[in-house]
């Protein structure tokens, strides 16, 4: 059964920030940059809906067949037949035309999307734009100037940096970055909590991925019918990912299978990769990068050992590709989704969301504080040592400290989980002399007995969910 479809969800704020920059006085710049697949496209194009504008999709061709492309557009758009057969090679002299044709007395929206490939047959193309910024547009008060981009390393240097010709002229900046929990469960409404949850840990907030998964069948029905069958749009995403944006790709799979099948530390993914140890810095910083890993150090408040960072897959759905899907692609294809998924998945399905729900309660630890009335500046992350693993840590500037435990499965004993984190706490090491909050997240509602004499504060899913 094919996933119903879902209309804009979300999105508010960056709505407004378009809105502002088209209905004020003056022209604007604005760099719209975030992973693939966050919705970036479908946030300018719903933006665009019943206003002037020209959306121009970059793609790897000669800057000739692209410049050929955007004209063609233009006269569509703007009901100007002969730009589409105006000869010229140069971007500044099809901008002027387009520019000049615009409608009389509004603002021309020009959308750039994909703009890294447009640069990259067009290395010329942020000069040329920033000299009609200078020039022309800045003050004449017509162009409403969006250059989108999914790969955040060339936003940030070849539009946003000091060494870019577009420096210091835009007018508002949007990072998109993919919905958090609360939003990527307005996609499935007739899921429980629970199943709200556990699409969030396959499919993070990115709303392509969010809508491939349909309410009306079970997440596992999902997980075989579009990550595990070999014909679904998301079987082959990882390696989509990858080959869109980096050559090497080899090098980056076995990077990112290693750290999703649990190798964490410098050393460790070298040695589960086969890379260089000197080597794997380029590759975690490329990745990192792409919004596919982070680093991560262990929380005190005082800056972290090298020994003690890890690494790790911070993209959902390529957590759950590299970890599940890509080492199981023959047996999908030879004994089919549903036996792939009773053999090779369900079995270690608790224990992988039960991971996930850590980086849930993380996320919703912010949200609680703003419940609580808490507003200090803090920092959300874990604590590891040798001795202790604390699932969660809130690093408060009031003098606090927050000390979390997440259980995804079943509490069968309140008190012995209140115990459990009792001595944790006496594990972690309170440099700070800060006070200590105690808190358990849950996956079922708050146990009738909530506090076994530890003064832990319990919170269930569907509180986070509020």
């Amino acid at each position: 059964m094919a996933a119903a479809p879902v209309s804009f969800v979300g999105r508010e704020a960056e709505t407004k920030v378009l809105e502002a920059a088209y209905e004020g006085a003056g022209s604007a710049f604005i760099p719209i940059y975030g992973r693939r697949r966050v919705g970036k496209s479908e946030l300018i194009l719903h933006f665009m809906k019943d206003r002037p504008g020209i959306y121009f999709l970059g793609k790897k061709a000669p800057a000739a067949l692209q410049i050929r492309e955007f004209l063609g557009e233009a006269a569509a758009i703007l009901g100007e037949p002969l730009l589409a057969g105006y000869a010229t090679e140069s971007w500044s002299e099809a901008l002027d035309l387009v520019v000049a044709r615009r409608p009389a007395g509004r603002k021309l929206i020009l959308a750039l999307d994909e703009f890294q490939w447009t640069v990259e047959a067009s290395p010329e193309l942020p000069s040329v734009l920033q000299e009609k910024w200078d020039r022309s547009w800045r003050k004449d008060g017509n162009v409403l100037l969006i250059l989108c981009g999914s790969y955040i390393g060339f936003m940030e240097r070849e539009v946003l940096g000091r060494r870019s010709p577009l420096f210091g002229r835009r007018t508002a900046q949007i990072l998109l970055r993919p919905f958090g929990y609360r939003e990527a469960a307005l996609f499935h409404p007739r899921y429980s909590r629970v199943d709200q949850a556990r699409t969030y840990f396959l499919c993070g907030g990115v709303p392509l991925y969010l809508k491939a998964f349909s309410d009306t069948r079970s997440v596992e029905m999902n997980i075989a019918a579009e990550l595990l069958d070999e014909y679904a749009a998301l079987h082959r995403e990882g390696d989509f990912l990858l080959r869109e944006e980096l050559r090497e790709v080899e090098s980056y799979y076995a990077v990112l299978l290693a750290i999703a099948s649990g190798a964490t530390s410098h050393r460790a993914i070298a040695d589960a990769a086969g890379q260089d140890v000197r080597s794997l810095h380029y590759y975690l910083q490329q990745l990192a990068e792409l919004g596919y890993v982070e680093k991560c150090h262990p929380m005190t408040g005082e800056p972290p050992s090298p020994r003690q960072v890890r690494y790790e897959v911070s993209d959902p759905l390529m957590r759950f590709w590299f970890r599940f899907v890509f080492p199981n692609t023959s047996y999908s294809r030879h004994m089919g989704p549903e036996r792939a998924l009773r053999d090779r998945i369900r079995p270690h399905l608790d224990a992988y969301f039960g991971a996930c729900f850590e980086k849930l309660c993380q996320e919703a630890l912010p949200r609680l504080y703003k419940k609580e009335g808490i507003t200090a500046a803090f920092e959300v992350g874990a604590y590891w040592s040798k001795d202790v693993q604390i699932d969660l840590v809130g690093l408060r500037d009031d003098g606090w400290t927050d000390l979390g435990e997440c259980k995804w499965g079943t509490v069968r004993s309140p008190r012995a989980l209140e115990d459990e984190l009792e001595a944790k706490v006496r594990a972690y090491p309170n440099r700070r002399n800060a006070t200590i909050g105690k808190r358990i997240f849950v996956r079922q509602g708050k146990p009738a007995r909530e506090d076994g004499g530890t003064g832990a504060r319990w919170v269930g899913l569907e509180e986070m969910y509020q």
